[in-house]
């Protein structure tokens, strides 16, 4: 893995800042569903990883295996060789790193700032340009694949930032990401994060007014299941969360409100680009009134409540 410190001598021009064996001191903010499984996989790799969340008792587990506890974003960050984070919303990236007791606001800041939230892409540029006051290379980099490619290391992650700051960071990401491609400088992470979540969006809807109606047909939805599942109509949300549906299991590998989140965003720079995306505008109407309904700690799959399940 990359040593801590800036750069080494001998790179090549693609590679500034060459790959070397050696663990790094992270510090890692937010322990949620896809966190910890995260956190896991880099302290298996032999990185030393020191942990922050608003409530102790959810990093606990972590805390138990041997990872360090920081009382504050500012403390994951200072004296560290990066830091990371994976939060709920916006507004919580802009506290966690841009706030008064942000990782940016420490003594020493950590010289990597990666986000792994899915965020605004503006906020990723605002963040990198705070970052950059400081002399820290900053990194949007909104990942996919759920607990799932969380717990299994198979993760997206579409990053965004400077060549310089992708190639120092790409071995932390490959420590749980089986893609991670640089799109573009800041905010080109979260812009494809985008991407991503409109093509779920579609498919998400898809799968549950298609279960709806195999149930309503008195057809038997596992065996329908075993006919569609690997033709044309095949998605990773029907491979993965059709069957959890079939079993009664909502539990959330991504929260209903979170997705909801991501749509709202998307929907936003839809309109700033003058796209109109009636599909997208389906699913926000319909995850919303899911939230509402009850259902925004759910998994996504919990859309199918939305359609008599």
């Amino acid at each position: 893995m990359i040593a801590s410190g800036y750069g080494y001598p001998g790179g090549s021009a693609r590679t500034p800042y060459p790959p070397v064996m050696h663990a790094l001191r992270i510090g890692w903010i937010g322990t949620g569903v896809m966190g910890t499984s995260m956190v896991r996989h880099l302290r298996a790799k032999g990185h030393h990883v020191t942990v922050h969340t608003r409530t102790r008792a959810r990093a606990e587990p972590l805390l138990a295996e041997g990872a360090g506890w920081a009382a504050s974003p500012a403390d994951a960050s200072n004296g560290m060789d990066a830091v990371c984070s994976i939060v709920g919303f916006p507004e919580d990236v802009e506290t966690v790193h841009l706030g008064p007791a942000g990782t940016l606001s420490a003594e020493r800041p950590a010289p990597l700032l990666v986000d792994l939230t899915t965020s605004s892409p503006a906020l990723a540029r605002r963040v990198a340009e705070a970052a950059a006051a400081r002399g820290v290379l900053a990194v949007d980099a909104p990942v996919s694949g759920g607990d799932v490619g969380a717990r299994n290391g198979t993760l997206s992650v579409m990053c965004g930032g400077t060549p310089e700051a992708f190639e120092r960071v790409r071995p932390v990401l490959e420590a749980f990401g089986k893609t991670v491609v640089l799109q573009g400088g800041p905010g080109a992470g979260q812009h494809t994060k985008m991407v991503n979540q409109l093509l779920i969006a579609g498919t998400m809807l898809g799968m549950a007014e298609a279960l709806a109606y195999a149930k309503r047909a008195g057809l038997e939805p596992s065996r329908v299941l075993e006919s569609v599942g690997g033709g044309a109509a095949a998605s990773w949300s029907l491979a993965n969360l059709a069957p959890r549906v079939l079993k009664g299991d909502f539990a959330p590998g991504f929260f209903c409100e979170h997705f909801l989140k991501d749509l709202r965003i998307a929907l936003e720079g839809a309109r700033a680009m003058g796209l109109d995306m009636p599909c997208a505008a389906a699913a926000e109407r319909t995850y919303a009134s899911l939230c509402e309904a009850g259902f925004a700690r759910s998994g996504t799959q919990a859309v199918v409540h939305a359609y008599g399940w």
